[in-house]
This record gives structure tokens, C-alpha cells and sequence, in this order.
């Protein structure tokens, strides 16, 4: 871990922790059992083909054991390199939604959101090339972040905290590709399936009632799943509904510094400082040391209905339909030195460093005088909308022929309308000081005067933003499959999609230091007019603090009614829109044959797709001191072919070797399309700086190895090698091109001295040279039936993965920099589920780990962006859950939940090979469930 020293536990010590625990609760569970055996095993599932359109019906299992063997089913009948999960493991374990369920997969490790699970990151590659269908159909979800370190997602990453995994019946993650799955992953095709009437037995309905209780936050919230589904007329038509919803109330503590700067950055500090060693440019000090608070409400409603029809045994349609939406309220709060961050003669440079302490190369200790002091508190709101709607269709003309066709439409509006911020300043402050030593996430403030007092405060700032991201797919598809011999089935189809993206942003310009005044004519903070902060469970000093008092203030001048001061003709608009028409087809064969004894199945195939993609934005033109706006339209179009292959050699009944090569792309980062530019002309500097809707796919050749041993009922032990030439990378980069390269209309340079054919430096995203992914990935599911007793009734899973890549990054002027890990990629990553299914009471413990992993390369500040190898980095975590239940009859059962049961923080930080310290350090508390579940 790179980080000042500190102390925290091991994974090892948390693990055996972890089992121990369980042991202990399942003996003491088991002895008070009767004595009646096996609560139920389950069928063998052998190696018969047919099995395969039997997986197509998941049924509701009734234990955890049974799921697992549901999931290994599904593994072994792919002719690809697959992982799922199924509703048991879901709907009974502490997943508040489908990320926290996905990352039990091997290779998959998941980024947080105030505690909660928001994107994936599959085999060291991010969200961005992650493609997610839900019932067969791609989709994309963007919310708003739920803490400080997050954001509004306006890339093509799925937030999946859209959703509650009730909702869902299996997880499908496929990591090799094959012609039939559309395009646009590297990383994997994430398949998520709700439940349909057909998949159950006749009448059922379920209900589950929990309340869920954050330590941190001191609050109980409720939540509820329920599903309903019947069959009639013989089981030809059937229909299904099912709900869920939950109330969230988090509280999020830490510290941060934003970043690290150099002694001479932004003028350096006063050159009479005593302190001499503080004017070092080698010498680092935080530009933002602070406490933060925040306060996150949330409320999440998903709905799904589905209605199937089956007029004959050949004819099968499906109507599926998804509803999830989320409310959200979030507040901040923050005291910060901000006077280290300004430049001029009232920032920095005034600052005098009276003494200190270096170790390492950073100012981790200071006494400051002339320092401004910034206390504020911001308000958010806002909410995402998911809506999707399906048919289905398939019939089958002979035992040898049939078809399938899909339409669908899907839909994500995220809408941030109130995201304000409230600042007030006191300057000038004698005796602050800042002190890291002890412990660099718990830093000691002292800020010369009562924090807690309204007195010297003065309202500085109203800052305004105004978010909206709209996401929407139109998908229609035809396939047919046709058994042309008894060992080779040809398969093809074609496919056309529709996807539309729009993301605006408002905000109040350089107006948002003009703030009215109180009664009196003065900006001076009324006491009236301010509330504390207070930190709970960090123990830092100083714990409380004075903020403004949002909601008073907002109301006393009207700052979000649109009218007066704060009128929206006050913001600065900028809009981005992308439109993608992608047509496509493939055509591939399934096959089986033998090798001497040994049976070999597979496919090769190849996809084509057509891209047809068109990018608006808003040209902004600077001439001197004119600005003139331009809407401005690229359009571009690109194919490609994508050959793929996997094999599967049985070479026992029980032992599997798979082998899948293929071509894959991933169509670049939403913001990067972007033809919104800013284009300067003045005298002979011509810049600029812009996105690039000319970017090409980001293009991959893969391969993987893989060796599975089935060697037991439900028991799998497996290992697989995996590889990715990846041609590119997408960065930020400054280079020197002609006007016309940019692909923009001349009409931008109207009313300047320059022409198309002249040169600008232009600093936009570009295809830079890229490199090479390998990996690991290890799996071991074992029930231990064999044990005597009680003892056979445990069992385990357990994975681990290793990544490693090497991609070369640039400099901001466009030079090499370092040629390192891909970001968000953890080079290991490990999960671990010791499990009990008795015939009354079961329990499960697991433990989750990622390594650490970089978030930025190059690093921003001088001395961490240069060949230095200086980058951004968030810390590994190891996150631990637990699950108890008790079955009290065949229809009822009660459960204790646990997530986060060691309240791991999240924390980023800044190094080079010499230097690492802190950015951000956050914890959001354990959560504990109380339930109880009925089924009809």
C-alpha cells in the first residue's frame, strides 16, 4: 500500500477471523438440530448436451448449496469462458444491488459509492468496457454520485446501483467473446435476467421485509422485496410481478487534501518565511487540508412484470418490462485552509511559514500565518429513471430449424436540477496549524480562533451547477439456428441498434462571488445563520465545526428560484450529444467432433458492424476579448470485422479444457466525443482544446486457456489463463495538426485571422499506443459432503486473480511519460465464502479483496506528472460480510445480515518512486439486516 505508515488489519487475520466465526455459530446451530440428515441434495447434472436449453428456466432454489451447483451447471454447458450467479445467492445474501453480487465472480472487483457498490472492473479492465444486457437487450444507467470522490457518470460505464439485485434472478458474466454476443466489450458481457412466470411452478409469491441499520449514520431504514407469479390454461400463459424498494440513509467521515503542491507553486509561500524549508520546490504542502461530512438519503423503487404466452410447444413469446428508480438527497460539509490552494498576492504567496516539519518531502507539520480559512456546505438533489420494455419471440419450424427475434427500448434519465454550495471566508487568520504526523487520515487542525463560533465569518461564495444525462437504446434483432447435422448447428442473425446519449451542465459563472448581503448591508454570517458539523465515528481534532446553514439561506435570498440575482441567464451552459446507428450481423457454427476418445464442442463464427456515429456540441471561439458560440456537428462512421473462436475438450467426463481467441472493440468514452471546443486566436498562438468525435474504437486481441476439474457433485476446481493486445489506449494529449484535422466546419474561424490549413496545438483526446494485458484466475468450489456429522453440511468458494498490464502513457505535451498498469485495474483480487446449509439454520461469512489500484496517470501536480512515474492511487480494501438464517417452517424463515463488518475505509492518495501521501479518506460504517421472508 502506498501511504504514510499506519496500522490496519490483514486480509489473513480478517479471514480466519471471518471462519472461525461461522464454525463457531454453525456447530452451536447444528447441535441443536435433529438428527434427519441432509436437508436435500440435489440431482447429478452429468455432461448431457440437452442441459443447455434446460439452463434457458431458472427455477427459485431453496438453498444456498443448490444455487452454487445452479451456477457451476451453467459454467460447464458454455462453450465460452463463463461465471454466474443465481437468485439464491442474491436474494439471500448482503448485496444492497447487483454490483456488490457480481463482484463473488472471479476477476471482478467493484468501485463504491458512499459504501455502496456502483461500477465493475472485470479482469483489470474498467467500467467503460464492461457491455451490460439486461434481459438479452444493452443498456446503460447513469446516476449521480453518492459521496465526494464520485461524480455525474457521463461515460458508457453501467451504474448498477440503479438497481436492487432482488429484482434479478441470474448474473451472467461472459469473458470470451463469440460472434452471437454483440460488440463493445473488452473486459466482459454482463447478462442480467429478471424472473418470468414460466420459471416457476405454477402459483408462488414471496415477500421479504428487512430493516437495515447503518452504525455510522444511527439510522434504521426499511426494505422490501415481493414477487407474484401464476400460470394458467395449462401453462400456456403466464404473468409475474415483482417489487422492491429500500430506504438508505448513510454518513460519510474523512479527511482530505485534494492535492499536493511543491513550495514555488502558485508564487510559493511569503519569501520572509522563517520557516526556509517550506520554499522548496522539492518540499510538498496539501492545497485543501480538511474534515469532511456528508450525509447521503436515498430512496430506491424497482418494479419488473413480465407475461409470457405459449400457444404450442414450438411458439414462445415474452413480454418483459424493468421500472427502477432512485431520489436522492446528499449534503456536505467541509472546513479547509483553501488560502494554500490561491494564487496572487491573497493566496499563497501572503501565507508565512512560521515553522514546520519535512519528512519524506512533505510539509507534514505547519504553523501559518496570514492563512484563509473557508467553511461550506453543499446541497445536492437528484434522481435516475430506468425504464425498459421487450418482446421476445421464438418458434421452431422443425426439430432442425428455428428462429428468435428481440425488440426493444431502453431508457436512463438522470437529473441533478439542485447541486449548490454555500461558502463563507474568513481571512487572514493568524496561528493555523496543520499536523499529519500521527496519523495521516486523522490529521490535528488547529485554526487560531473557535471553530464552532459564527464570529469573523463572512458569505464568500453561491456556487450553482444543474446536471442532466440521458441515455437511450432502440435494439431490433432476428436470429435463426438451423441443425444442419447431428454435430453442426449454423447459427446467424442480424441486429440493428440505436443509441442516444445527451448531457448538459449549467452553472453560475464568475458571478458566484457576488453574493447578496444580510441586514446591515454587510456580508458579515449572522449567528442565526450558521449550523455545526459535527464528526461521529472519526476521531479527529477539531471534531465539530461552524457551517452555513444552507436551507436558511437559500430561502432568505431565493437562490434556487430561478429569479433576481440567481436567474438561470446567469449560467454558463455546455451540452453534449451522441447518436450511434449500429448495424450488424453474424454468422457462425457450432460444432462437435472427436479427437480419438476425446470429445471436442465449440464455435467459430464472425460478427461485422457497421458504426454510424454523430457528435454535438458547442464551438466557443476567442478572439481577443469577443467570444463567439458556434453549434457544432461531426459525423463519422467505422466498421468492423471480429473473428471469433472457442473450443471445449472433454478429455474425462469431469474434466474440461477450453480455449476461445478472438477480436474485440470498445467504442470510446462518451465525454471524449465531444466536438465542444474552445478555438483561440491570438496573434500567432492558434489552440485548441476540445474533445475528439474522430476517436477510434479502443480494439483488442484476446485469448484464454482455461482447465476445469468437476470432480463432485457442485465441486469445481479451475484455473485459467487469460491475454489482451490491446492496439490502443484513449488519453488527454497536446499535439500539432492542421485546422482541417479536427474534422470541424471552417465556419468556426470566421471572423479570425486564421484558415483551416494553419497549424494549432491542439490538447485533445487522443488514440495513443496501447499494450498488453495477462492474468490469472483460480477457482475452487468445494461442498464438504464428505465430512461426518454436522461438518458435511459447510462448504466453501474461493477465487483469486492476478492482472498485469503495461500501457504507455503521455505527458501533458504529449511526450512519453510512464508506461504502467491500466487504471482501475487491481493486480490482485481475492473472494472467500465458507457457507453452512443445515435443515433449519444456514449461515455464510465472506470475505472480498482488491489490491490497490491507480485512478490517474500522470499524477497533476509538478513532480508527480512527469517520467517520475508519479500517479493517483486508491488503496486495496478487503470487505467482509456475514448472512444467519433460520427457518422457523416450510414457508417462513428469519435472517441477520451484515456488509462492511470491519468498516473498511476507502482512501486515495499521490506518490512517486520517492514520496506518497494522502488525498482522500472516507468511512461509511457497518450495516446490519433484520428480516423476516414468507413464501406462499
Amino acid at each position: 500500500m502506498r501511504h504514510l505508515a499506519k496500522a490496519r488489519k490483514t486480509p489473513v487475520t480478517i479471514l480466519a477471523a471471518s471462519i472461525a466465526f461461522a464454525l463457531q455459530m454453525a456447530s452451536a446451530a447444528a447441535l441443536a438440530q435433529d438428527a434427519q440428515g441432509d436437508q436435500g441434495q440435489q440431482p447429478a447434472t452429468g455432461q448431457d448436451k440437452d442441459k443447455v436449453t434446460e439452463l434457458e428456466t431458472i427455477q427459485v432454489i431453496s438453498t444456498y448449496r443448490a444455487s452454487v451447483e445452479k451456477a457451476l451447471d451453467i459454467k460447464r454447458s458454455e462453450k465460452g469462458v463463463v461465471d454466474a450467479v443465481v437468485a439464491e445467492d442474491i436474494g439471500k445474501f448482503p448485496d444492497t444491488n447487483l454490483a456488490e453480487s457480481l463482484q463473488r465472480i472471479p476477476g471482478v472487483v467493484i468501485t463504491r459509492d458512499a459504501g455502496e457498490g456502483r461500477n465493475i472492473t472485470v479482469r483489470g479492465l474498467g467500467p467503460q468496457f464492461t457491455r451490460v444486457r439486461l434481459n438479452g437487450l444493452e443498456a446503460m444507467s447513469s446516476v449521480g454520485s453518492s459521496d465526494g470522490q464520485g461524480g455525474t457518470n457521463r461515460s458508457r460505464n453501467f451504474d448498477f446501483n440503479v438497481f436492487a439485485s432482488d429484482l434479478f434472478s441470474q448474473l451472467v458474466a461472459r469473458k470470451t467473446a463469440s460472434a452471437d454476443v454483440e460488440e463493445g466489450s473488452l473486459g466482459a458481457t454482463v447478462d442480467l435476467r429478471t424472473a418470468r412466470p414460466f420459471d416457476y411452478d405454477g402459483f408462488t409469491a414471496t415477500a421479504n421485509l428487512q430493516g437495515s441499520f447503518n452504525d455510522a449514520a444511527d439510522t434504521t431504514s426499511p426494505r422490501f422485496a415481493g414477487l407474484i407469479a401464476n400460470s394458467w390454461a395449462d401453462g400456456k400463459f403466464g404473468a409475474l410481478l415483482s417489487l422492491a424498494y429500500s430506504e438508505r440513509k448513510t454518513l460519510d467521515e474523512g479527511t482530505g487534501t485534494v492535492r499536493w503542491a511543491g513550495g514555488t507553486t502558485n508564487g510559493g509561500f511569503n519569501a520572509s518565511s522563517p520557516f526556509t524549508d517550506a520554499l522548496r520546490p522539492d518540499v510538498y504542502a496539501p492545497r485543501f487540508p480538511r474534515y469532511t461530512l456528508m450525509e447521503h438519503d436515498q430512496k430506491r423503487l424497482g418494479v419488473t412484470a413480465s407475461l409470457q404466452f405459449k400457444p404450442s410447444p414450438d411458439t414462445t413469446f415474452s413480454l418483459d418490462a424493468l421500472y427502477s428508480k432512485i431520489d436522492a438527497q446528499r449534503d456536505e460539509k467541509y472546513i479547509e485552509a483553501n488560502g494554500l490552494s490561491k494564487t496572487g498576492g491573497t493566496g499563497k504567496s501572503q501565507i508565512v511559514v512560521s515553522d514546520g516539519v519535512v519528512e519524506n518531502g512533505a510539509l507534514v507539520y505547519a504553523e501559518l500565518d496570514n492563512v484563509d480559512i473557508r467553511a461550506e456546505n453543499r446541497h445536492d438533489e437528484w434522481t435516475t429513471t430506468f425504464r425498459q420494455i421487450s418482446l421476445d419471440g421464438e418458434h421452431r419450424f422443425s426439430d432442425s430449424f428455428r428462429i428468435t427475434g428481440k425488440i426493444g427500448t431502453s431508457k436512463s434519465d438522470h437529473d441533478n436540477p439542485v447541486q449548490a454550495t454555500v461558502m463563507m471566508d474568513k481571512l487572514d487568520v493568524d496561528g493555523y496549524s496543520y499536523d499529519y504526523r500521527g496519523n495521516p487520515n486523522l490529521p490535528v487542525f488547529d485554526y487560531g480562533f473557535d471553530p464552532t463560533s459564527a464570529a469573523g465569518w463572512n458569505l464568500s461564495v453561491i456556487r450553482l451547477r444543474q446536471n442532466k444525462v440521458t441515455n437511450s437504446y432502440d435494439t431490433g434483432q432476428l436470429d435463426f439456428e438451423w441443425a444442419l447435422a447431428p454435430s453442426f448447428t449454423l447459427r446467424g442473425g442480424i441486429q440493428a441498434k440505436n443509441f442516444g446519449y445527451a448531457s448538459s451542465e449549467r452553472r453560475r459563472g464568475p458571478s458566484e462571488t457576488n453574493v447578496p448581503t444580510f441586514d446591515g448591508g454587510t456580508t458579515a454570517m449572522p449567528d442565526d445563520m450558521v449550523e455545526l458539523a459535527s464528526l461521529s465515528g472519526l476521531k479527529g481534532a477539531p471534531g465539530t465545526w461552524v457551517v452555513p446553514d444552507f436551507g436558511k439561506i437559500a430561502s432568505l435570498f431565493g437562490i434556487l428560484s430561478d429569479t433576481g440575482t440567481f436567474a438561470l441567464t446567469d449560467y454558463v451552459a455546455s451540452n453534449l450529444q451522441v447518436g450511434e446507428q449500429d448495424r450488424g450481423g453474424y454468422l457462425m457454427g457450432e460444432f462437435n467432433f472427436d479427437v480419438g476418445s476425446i470429445p471436442v464442442s465449440g464455435n467459430v463464427g464472425v460478427r461485422y458492424v457497421r458504426t454510424n456515429q454523430t457528435s454535438t456540441g458547442i464551438a466557443t471561439t476567442k478572439v481577443g476579448s469577443s467570444t463567439v458560440y458556434t453549434p457544432t456537428t461531426v459525423e463519422r462512421e467505422y466498421s468492423d470485422v471480429l473473428p471469433s473462436l472457442n473450443l471445449v475438450a472433454e478429455i474425462s467426463p469431469d474434466f474440461l479444457i477450453r480455449f476461445g481467441a478472438a477480436k474485440v472493440m470498445s467504442r470510446p468514452p462518451l465525454g471524449s466525443l465531444s466536438p465542444g471546443v474552445t478555438v483561440s486566436v491570438s496573434g500567432s498562438a492558434r489552440t485548441v482544446s476540445a474533445g475528439n468525435p474522430l476517436l477510434d474504437p479502443v480494439r483488442a486481441k484476446t485469448a484464454d486457456l482455461n482447465f476445469e476439474w468437476y470432480f463432485d457433485q457442485g465441486a469445481m476446481l479451475g484455473a485459467g489463463l487469460f491475454y489482451k493486445d490491446i492496439d490502443s489506449f484513449i488519453q488527454n494529449t497536446r499535439e500539432t495538426h492542421p485546422f482541417s484535422w479536427s474534422g470541424l466546419p471552417d465556419d468556426v474561424l470566421a471572423g479570425t485571422s486564421a484558415s483551416a490549413s494553419d497549424d494549432f496545438v491542439f490538447s485533445v483526446p487522443l488514440n495513443t499506443p496501447g499494450g498488453e494485458l495477462t492474468g490469472v484466475e483460480l477457482n475452487y468450489v468445494q461442498p464438504f459432503t464428505f465430512l461426518p456429522g454436522f461438518w458435511k453440511d459447510f462448504g466453501v468458494q474461493l477465487n483469486y486473480t492476478w492482472v498485469d498490464s503495461q500501457i504507455q502513457y503521455l505527458k501533458s505535451d504529449g511526450t512519453a511519460a510512464q508506461k504502467t498498469d491500466l487504471t482501475g485495474l487491481s493486480k490482485t483480487s481475492w473472494n472467500a465464502t465458507l457457507f453452512y446449509e443445515g435443515q433449519r439454520f444456514s449461515g455464510r461469512v465472506s470475505a472480498t479483496n482488491r489490491a490497490d489500484y491507480l485512478i490517474q496517470v500522470p499524477g497533476t501536480e509538478a513532480g508527480f506528472n512527469s517520467e517520475a512515474d508519479g500517479v493517483h492511487g486508491q488503496s486495496g480494501t478487503t470487505m467482509l460480510d456475514a448472512s444467519l438464517r433460520y427457518r422457523i417452517n416450510d414457508h417462513m424463515d428469519v435472517s441477520l445480515e451484515g456488509s462492511n463488518l470491519t468498516n473498511e475505509a476507502q482512501e486515495s492518495w499521490v506518490a512517486n518512486p520517492s514520496l506518497s501521501l494522502p488525498l482522500e479518506y472516507s468511512q461509511t460504517g457497518r450495516t446490519y439486516m433484520l428480516g423476516v421472508r414468507y413464501k406462499f
